[in-house]
């Protein structure tokens, strides 16, 4: 327990002043609740971003507070039954607050525009400033709680526990680290993304500058636990953040009409009634129901482990129905009506994945130790199918994101060119975080003087820098601080940033 409680700058793991907890992980909890960083992500997008368009959907601050009100029901769940428990207590242990500080923590190093924010500060950071590590969500998570924000005059970071860093892992490898495999399969989000061999591993939660701050906090599983494997908490975060975003995203698009019944109910319907059509073919035709064939045939190729064509078949039919029948039929007009169907809905179906959850103790390198059953995952699948086919996909969708991509790029160079020309005059946060990514990567330097050549590395520390700085942006103080830098606003940049 202890080493699960210790904080690196105090290894006792004392409550410190500031503290209104005496507990060391509801401490941390509060950390979490209280941080700035948090309290941004009420401005930042979770899928599209409705900045002017009154649409009233889920951000990233809602987001976290429903994941971690469906992480600690899974967590209360299970701690309730005792052959459960008892699994828990053998992989290292569950405690509520642990959970929960995490879930709310999750997406602190989310950038502005979601997804979007993400692959293009990741590509910018490769491709213009030349840093290995890119930039990822959670890495940039990671690098919040123990680098960047400030917990008081003399901590770096939110001098979080242990257990709740470990927490906030839920790929426990960097970019370019070897990670640990079992037989030939590689751990979920650890192989190359598709169409970019050579960059590393598609998902990580850790930097190589926080990397002896992530073998540290995992020290105290070490002995349970293989070197890939999520701790138990991480696991639950992990799983209710999938729960989360299969149905609340979906029941955000409902209420703005871009969900639509007769798109949705086509694409379902055909396949259905051609299933074993598909199933024959060597290649998918281009047509309805098409796409939904790709699913089920990357599920066994990806999954093999958990894919049941039976189970797929089963989640298509219920999808159609709870989702498509007895809520998109009826389009939604604010109704008392129209409520109650959402309400139904969401709550039916975050019951039903919640007690679908599992403890394993022999856990597949693409899953972790708690996990949803074989009927609920693929039920998830097919959700985040239509999320993704009806709502990524569609073509005002693209065009938002084009122009969205040209801001972020804009914004970056923008202020790299203000580093460049006249540092002292940029913003505060901006220099200080210059200062950090400076030293960051002179150590680095000093401990691996083949991974950063000299001329490089003031470009890496500039790079590093704006790119913390932007990802610490909402939405509209990224539109806003762009504004001002292109001289189409006389607003002082002051009020615009962080």
């Amino acid at each position: 327990m202890q080493e699960r409680v210790s904080r690196r700058s105090d290894r006792t793991g004392r409550s410190m002043p500031g503290d209104l907890a005496t507990g060391p992980f509801r401490a941390d909890r509060d950390r979490i609740a209280a941080s700035a960083f948090f309290a941004r992500l009420g401005g930042v997008t979770q899928v599209v971003s409705p900045s002017g368009s009154g649409l009233l959907l889920h951000n990233r601050l809602t987001h976290s507070l429903k994941v971690a009100h469906v992480a600690r029901a899974i967590a209360e769940r299970l701690l309730a039954d005792p052959e459960q428990r008892a699994r828990l207590e053998r992989l290292g242990g569950c405690d509520l607050d642990v959970v929960e500080a995490a879930s709310l923590g999750h997406d602190l190093g989310h950038p502005p525009f979601g997804h979007l924010g993400e692959s293009v500060l990741d590509r910018i950071a490769r491709e213009r400033f030349g840093l290995p590590d890119g930039f990822e969500g959670n890495a940039q998570t990671y690098r919040v709680v123990t680098r960047i924000d400030v917990r008081g005059l003399d901590a770096e970071g939110l001098d979080l526990t242990a257990a709740v860093r470990a927490a906030l892992l839920k790929y426990p490898w960097t970019r370019h680290s070897p990670v640990p495999q079992r037989a030939t399969e590689l751990p979920r989000g650890a192989s190359e993304p598709e169409g970019a061999p050579g960059t590393g591993a598609a998902k990580f939660s850790c930097y190589s500058t926080e990397l002896e701050d992530m073998r540290d906090a995992r020290v105290p599983f070490d002995e349970r636990l293989p070197a890939w494997q999520q701790t138990v908490e991480a696991s639950i975060m992990d799983t209710a953040d999938d729960i989360a975003y299969a149905i609340h995203d979906l029941e955000d698009f409902h209420r703005v009409g871009i969900l639509q019944y007769t798109t949705v109910s086509h694409e379902l319907t055909e396949w259905l009634g051609h299933a074993l059509e598909f199933a024959a073919l060597d290649e998918v035709p281009d047509r309805p129901g098409a796409s939904l064939e790709r699913l089920r045939r990357r599920l066994h190729d990806k999954d093999g482990w958990i894919a049941s064509d039976e189970a797929f078949l089963d989640a298509v039919k219920k999808v159609r129905t709870d989702l498509v029948a007895n809520l998109l039929e009826v389009p939604f007009d604010r109704s008392k009506r129209a409520e109650q169907a959402v309400a139904r809905f969401s709550g039916d179906w975050t019951r039903r994945l919640v007690e679908g959850i599992q403890v394993t103790e022999k856990v597949e390198p693409r899953s972790g130790q708690v996990a949803l059953g074989q009927e609920q995952w693929h039920e998830v699948q097919v959700l985040k199918f239509v999320h993704r086919r009806f709502v990524l996909q569609r073509p005002d969708m693209a065009l938002q994101q084009r122009g969205q991509d040209r801001l972020i790029s804009n914004l970056v160079a923008a202020l790299d060119e203000w580093l460049v020309d006249s540092s002292e005059l940029a913003p505060h946060r901006l220099r200080d975080l210059y200062e950090l990514t400076t030293a960051e990567f002179e150590e680095l330097r000093n401990d691996h003087f083949d991974l950063l050549p000299g001329a490089g590395m003031e470009k890496m520390a500039r790079g590093r820098a704006v790119i913390d700085f932007v990802a610490s942006l909402t939405d509209d103080q990224a539109v806003s601080l762009l504004d001002s830098l292109s001289g189409r606003t006389t607003q002082p940049y002051n009020a615009l940033v962080l």
